[in-house]
């Protein structure tokens, strides 16, 4: 075995000696450590988890290369109007007003306005074309003559889709339309203007800032964007992050109170979790890691394995001192035990945090990171700092006579929780097979269970609900959380306007399109289309190129003569001289709709498919790749449901990776750690025994209560390996120390139940309080993963106390 004994006497001199010098150093560090804070920005959103995907990279390609309607170079935002009738005169003269207003405010950089308030002033005189002009028309027009420039605006194809769904042609009325406004802003703004967050995003700033010129406008008109969403979540995020941290420094303060009974030791604790969170996000700041939303889960992990340590180091030192020893020979033999308990716990916690750092996705790999380097923090200030502050604090205390109160600890002999921790123990010497039996049973049929688990991603996860509970509304000021519109405006587009309407999935194609087949090689493609395509006589419908090409043949008879004179098989489709056609109809008035389709070089093309309502995400991304793969050029099949499914099926893929490399890292860990320790391997098999028994549990309640691996619970079965080994590893421990001074198995256990499961006790409830306050969070996705970090605390604790006493008499008894 190694001689870790040398490493241990020497920090034992440092806390119990020198404990004044300790206190000073750590002191520092978190001033350094703390100028950080400052630097940390904020990222939100679900573009965080896109980068680096094939689908998206297609999807921005696409963005970037074509102009669909409506849809600035570098931004636009939608002004929605409603009201009894936005068709009336004065609710046209206000949407006007709000564009010219809007348009005048050279920070804004308007490029253009459409609105169909635009449409029908130009159709009331076609000479007005700037807003001032159109305001002016549309003032000195009756009532009547609006109504009947309504009627002849609703032939345009492009009037209609501005308006509701509800558009009364015969009455002239509408409840709801959408105007827009594009913006110019100069590439690399945002990176001169030194923007680190999406707050500082220009097209943010923007449509923030335009909100209250907007409202100076006598109607109901709200902004609506990329940057006003950007917004809202940034908002959320730091919102969510003031309402549960208090919350869970409330309800922690409660269980210390309990696991403490001293003020002078709940100050200390309270001290050192404080100083755990400043040094974890003060690196984050140091290193440029932005604070996301899944990091907002980190304070409140940090802060319960911060209380299990410090329950255990106080628990563990009471235990020496009511003995009889004085303070440095008591805290000596706490830290001979516990800093060698600390490092195991350490190991394991890290290696279950840091194994998602083989996600495909950055922001759970910067969460792994982050929890993992938080995880060590936590281990060095609860291990070194706290244990030397204890020393100095009760000196001070002997020094002026201080009282001491809660000096037994919990789970003492007697005691009511001792004797109920027992019960492991009398179970184990009764039929401790059984139990073993009993456990694989529950574990082979809960992880089978646990197969069928859902797996989403979507901007749902992200978004605040649409009413705000009532429990949050009450909170006073600074708790209060701000108004949310983001899900309530896109939940009344999707059901206001026929435009948003439906899936479309998008196939961006590369490569040489003058070549003969291009086009032949679309129109195959869209024969016979798969289920959750929308089709018409077995032919998917679609919008591409050929969809321009065959309209304007309508409109030129010079250019359908061109068409049919190189369409050799005359299905429509020219089959020759692509390139000649190309030009042609680039050349002509329905330029701007070919470039919606095709690239100006001529070797990029999308085609938009739309999808049958109710189809699945899951199904129109298999769909979509299946069209896809019939293309004979490189094609790929994208859009936002297409991304989104594509994040989803990594993110089960992370799930699975990262649980199966916490475990072969912690199983090779531990194992390695006891044969070194104690020189016996197979310790290592029976504390990890009973959390691959917590894990199956937690992923079949999951599935029982329908949560889905999402973007932050699909770290959590990694997490509970490395959490919940954090509990069996103390009984482990402990029990290896207690079996080298009694010749009785059961009677070491009984002592390792009673101590260190008291602490474990304390510890459970502290930390599920700590993250269970995560469903307090203004966000789902927090909420789910507060309430499943929480199970996994509960049955890890479970698991520790009740299975490990069982593991450890069938070891002694079959292969010992």
């Amino acid at each position: 075995m190694v001689d870790y004994q040398r490493v241990i006497d020497w920090l034992d001199v440092w806390i119990a000696d020198r404990s004044k010098r300790v206190i000073l150093v750590f002191l520092v560090l978190t001033v350094v450590l703390g100028t950080g804070l400052v630097r940390v920005s904020t990222e939100s959103g679900t573009s965080q988890f896109t980068e680096d995907s094939p689908a998206q990279e297609a999807f921005d390609a696409v963005n970037r290369e074509f102009t669909p309607p409506f849809a600035a170079e570098n931004g636009s935002t939608q002004l929605i109007q409603t009201g009894r009738n936005v068709l009336s005169k004065p609710e046209l003269l206000a949407m006007l007003k709000a564009q010219y207003r809007l348009e005048r405010r050279t920070e804004f950089r308007v490029s253009s306005t459409t609105s169909a308030a635009r449409i029908v002033a130009g159709t009331l005189n076609p000479n007005a074309t700037t807003l001032e002009a159109q305001i002016r028309t549309v003032r000195r027009a009756t009532p009547t003559e609006v109504e009947t420039a309504v009627r002849r605006a609703a032939t345009n194809p492009g009037f209609r889709a501005l308006l509701s769904k509800d558009f009364n042609r015969r009455s002239a009325s509408a409840s709801a339309t959408i105007g827009i406004v594009e913006h110019e802003i100069p590439r690399g703004l945002a990176q001169q203007a030194g923007a680190e967050s999406s707050g500082d995003d220009p097209l943010t700033r923007i449509q923030v800032r335009s909100e209250s010129v907007v409202g100076s406008v006598d109607s109901d008109i709200r902004v609506f964007g990329s940057g006003i969403i950007s917004s809202e979540l940034s908002n959320v995020t730091f919102d969510s992050l003031i309402i549960v941290t208090p919350a869970a420094a409330v309800l922690i303060l409660v269980f210390l109170l309990f696991a403490y009974r001293d003020p002078l030791d709940l100050l200390l604790g309270v001290v050192s979790l404080v100083m755990t969170i400043i040094w974890t996000l003060g690196f984050m700041g140091w290193i440029g890691i932005p604070f996301t939303q899944l990091l907002v889960a980190v304070p409140p992990l940090l802060l319960a394995v911060g209380i299990d340590y410090g329950i255990h180091a106080i628990n563990r030192y009471r235990e020496e001192r009511v003995t009889g020893l004085d303070i440095s020979p008591s805290m000596r033999r706490t830290t001979d035990q516990l800093l060698v308990a600390f490092f195991i716990v350490t190991g394991t916690t890290t290696l279950g945090f840091a194994s998602n750092l083989t996600s495909r996705l950055q922001p759970i790999r910067e969460f792994g990171l982050v929890a993992a380097i938080g995880i060590v923090v936590t281990a060095l200030i609860f291990g070194i700092f706290l244990p030397a502050a204890k020393v100095t604090a009760d000196r001070f205390r002997d020094r002026v006579g201080l009282p001491v109160f809660g000096l037994r600890p919990l789970g003492e002999e007697g005691s009511a929780l001792g004797r109920l921790l027992q019960g492991s123990v009398t179970l184990a010497r009764r039929g401790a097979p059984v139990v073993l039996a009993a456990a694989l049973v529950l574990t082979v049929v809960s992880g089978y269970y646990a197969t069928g688990i859902d797996t989403s991603f979507s901007n749902e996860d992200f978004l605040p609900p649409e009413q705000t509970p009532s429990y949050l509304q009450s909170l006073p000021e600074p708790f209060a959380p701000g108004t949310y519109t983001v899900t309530e405006t896109t939940n009344f587009l999707d059901e206001k306007f026929a435009a948003v309407q439906g899936d479309t999935v998008t196939i961006y194609v590369q490569g040489p399109l003058r070549e003969d087949y291009a086009l032949e090689s679309i129109q195959h493609a869209n024969r016979n289309p798969p289920k959750s395509f929308a089709q018409a006589d077995r032919r998917a419908e679609s919008e591409s190129i050929i969809t321009v090409i065959q309209n304007y043949s309508r409109q030129s008879d010079e250019f359908r003569q061109l068409v049919e004179r190189n369409d050799i098989d005359g299905d429509g489709v020219p089959d020759d001289n692509l390139g000649q056609i190309y030009d042609r109809l680039l050349s002509s008035p329905a330029r701007g709709q070919a470039l919606q389709y095709i690239t100006e070089d001529q070797r990029s093309t999308q085609v938009v498919y739309t999808m049958k309502s109710g189809a699945s995400q899951n199904a129109i991304t298999r769909d979509a790749q299946q069209v896809a793969d019939r293309y004979r050029l490189d094609a790929t099949a994208t859009g936002e449901t297409v991304v989104f499914q594509s994040i989803a099926a990594i993110i089960f893929a992370s799930a699975l990776r990262s649980l199966a490399t916490a475990l072969l890292a912690t199983a090779i860990f531990l194992a390695f750690v006891y044969r070194v320790l104690v020189g016996r391997a197979a310790f290592g098999v029976i504390n990890l025994f009973p959390i691959v028994v917590a894990v199956s549990l937690l992923a079949g309640t999951m599935r029982l209560l329908g949560i889905p691996f999402n973007a932050l619970t699909a770290t959590v079965l990694a997490i509970a390996l490395g959490l919940g080994t954090d509990y069996s590893a103390h009984v482990v421990h402990r029990f290896t120390d207690e079996f080298e001074h009694e010749t009785d198995v059961f009677a070491a256990l009984t002592r390792t139940v009673r101590g260190t499961g008291g602490a474990l006790t304390g510890s459970m409830l502290t930390t599920v309080a700590g993250t269970g306050v995560l469903v307090l969070a203004i966000t789902p996705v927090l909420g789910q993963f507060g309430l499943v970090t929480a199970l996994s605390i509960f049955y890890s604790y479970l698991t520790a106390v009740l299975l490990t006493p069982s593991v450890i008499v069938v070891w002694e008894r079959y292969f010992e």
